[in-house]
């Protein structure tokens, strides 16, 4: 039997996305938007929007990012894995 992604992925990682999700539903709300809009607007399926709002990691990252541009948050990705904040990967340059 094959295994998903969702079965793989460390505890951890399940509850940074649930909150992940949580916060999306936060701010949709807090900008007065329903949930058909946000879908229209990212121009996807209203079941889709409800997976992102739970965190679902089987929902493409491109949905992902453009719910972080419509809500405001456009330039959260580019923060993510930024090189000049990796410190690990810039000690391992040093050496």
């Amino acid at each position: 039997m094959r295994s998903t992604v969702t079965d793989t992925l460390p505890p951890r990682v399940k509850r940074a996305l649930g909150k992940l999700g949580a916060d999306i539903a936060l701010a949709r709300k807090k900008r007065s938007l329903t949930i058909m809009m946000m879908a229209e607007r990212l121009g996807i399926a209203k079941s889709t929007y409800l997976k992102i709002e739970k965190g679902d990691p089987t929902v493409a990252m491109g949905a992902y990012a453009m719910t972080f541009f419509v809500l405001g948050f456009d330039d959260a990705l580019t923060k993510i894995m930024d090189a000049q904040r990796d410190e690990q990967g810039l000690l391992l340059d040093a050496q």
